[in-house]
C-alpha cells in the first residue's frame, strides 16, 4: 500500500520533533514568522508519529545532505550522476529539483542545524585553524554563540585566524566536513517510536528566547486560543516556583490571594511549602499553616484551580518584567 504524501510543513515538524527540543528551538528561530506558526501548530496537533514516517523524513534529510555534499565535490551534474547510479533516475531527479529550488549551497550547511553548545563540544579540541574555518562558514549568530563557549585563551586566536583567512582548497573543506558530519551524526542518531503533541511544543518553547516564544503564542492564539491556553498551563506549573529566586517569590506572594495560596500549598510538596514559608514573616507562615490545617479535605480539582490562578499571576509578572522565569536561549542574569 502506497504511503500518503507528506507536505513540507509536516516534514519539518517531524524532523524537529525527532531532533529534540534543544536543537529544534535553535532551528525554529531561523524560519519566517508564517512558517514558525504553521510548524508549531503542526507539532502541537501531532500526538504520534509512526516509525516509518520518521525514517522517511530522516532518510530524505540525509539524502539531501548527501546530495549537497556531491555538489560541493563536483557540481550539480556530478551530484545528479552519483544519485542516479545509487537511487535511480526518478528519485535523483526529485532531489536535484529540491536542491535547485533551495538557496545556494555553501560548505558546512548541515552544521547550521546543530545546537551551538553541542557543536562547541565537537570542535573544541580541534586545531584553531580548523575551528576558524568552520566558524567562518556559519551564520554570524551561530558562530558568535560557539566562539563565546570556547575557552578565553582560544577566542582571540581563532578570531585572528578568521580575520586573516583567505581561500581554502576544496580538498581541505571536504576532509573537515566529512569528519565533522560523522561526529555530528553519532550524536543525533536514536530510535523514535512516537513524538509530537502539546508537550513537544512546550519543550521547544521552553528552550527558545522570550521574543520567539511570544511570537509563536500570539500567532497560534489567533487561530486556536484553547490550544495556547493549554500550552501556557504546561510551560510553568506551580511546583516550578522553587526555581524562582527569593525576591520573585516574595513579589508573587504579595500579589496572590491568601486563600488561593493556602489552597495551592495544600496539594504541593514539602519543598514548595518550605520555600514559600521561608519568604514570608514568621507570623504569616504560622497563619498559612493554620489555614492549611483547618481547611480539611479538599478536592484535587480545587487545588489545581487554585494553583493555576497563581501560575497565571506568575506569568503576568514575568511578561511585565517584574519577575524572571529562567528559560533556554536567554542571557544569564547577573545580580
Amino acid at each position: 500500500m502506497a504511503r500518503a504524501k507528506v507536505n513540507g510543513i509536516k516534514k519539518s515538524a517531524i524532523l524537529l520533533m525527532a531532533l529534540g527540543p534543544t536543537v529544534s528551538a535553535n532551528i525554529l528561530k531561523h524560519f519566517s514568522e508564517n512558517d514558525i506558526e504553521r510548524i508549531s501548530l503542526e507539532i502541537a496537533n501531532t500526538t504520534q508519529v509512526d516509525v516509518s514516517s520518521i525514517e522517511d523524513v530522516l532518510d530524505e534529510f540525509l539524502l539531501l545532505s548527501q546530495a549537497q555534499r556531491y555538489m560541493l565535490d563536483g557540481g550539480l551534474e556530478y551530484a545528479q550522476t552519483l544519485l542516479e547510479e545509487t537511487l535511480g533516475g526518478k528519485k535523483a531527479g526529485e532531489i536535484i529539483k529540491k536542491l535547485r529550488e533551495a538557496s545556494q549551497i555553501k560548505p558546512f550547511m548541515f552544521v547550521r542545524k546543530a545546537d551551538p553548545k553541542q557543536l562547541t563540544n565537537l570542535i573544541s579540541q580541534e586545531h584553531p585553524q580548523t575551528i576558524a574555518l568552520i566558524l567562518s562558514y556559519l551564520e554570524p549568530q551561530q558562530a558568535s554563540m560557539v566562539i563565546s563557549e570556547l575557552p578565553d585563551e582560544q577566542q582571540s586566536e581563532i578570531a585572528r585566524r578568521i580575520a586573516v583567512m583567505d581561500r581554502t582548497s576544496p580538498e581541505v573543506l571536504k576532509e573537515v566536513e566529512g569528519v565533522l558530519k560523522e561526529r555530528l551524526s553519532t550524536v543525533v542518531q536514536q530510535d523514535f517510536a512516537s513524538a509530537g503533541g502539546i508537550q513537544a511544543l512546550v519543550d521547544i518553547l521552553n528552550n527558545v528566547d522570550r521574543g520567539t516564544e511570544k511570537l509563536i503564542l500570539e500567532e497560534l492564539e489567533k487561530d486556536d486560543p484553547q490550544l495556547v491556553d493549554e500550552i501556557r498551563k504546561r510551560m510553568f506549573i506551580f511546583e516550578d516556583i522553587i526555581s524562582l529566586d527569593d525576591a520573585s517569590i516574595q513579589r508573587i506572594i504579595r500579589e496572590v490571594d491568601q486563600k488561593d495560596l493556602a489552597l495551592a500549598l495544600k496539594g504541593s510538596s514539602d519543598e514548595v511549602r518550605e520555600r514559600v514559608f521561608k519568604n514570608v514573616s514568621k507570623r504569616a507562615a504560622e497563619m498559612l499553616r493554620e489555614d492549611i490545617d483547618f481547611m480539611g479535605p479538599v478536592r484535587l480539582r480545587e487545588v489545581e484551580e487554585g494553583q493555576q490562578r497563581i501560575v497565571s499571576i506568575i506569568r503576568k509578572l514575568d511578561e511585565t518584567g517584574e519577575i524572571i522565569i529562567s528559560r533556554g536561549g536567554e542571557d544569564a542574569i547577573i545580580v
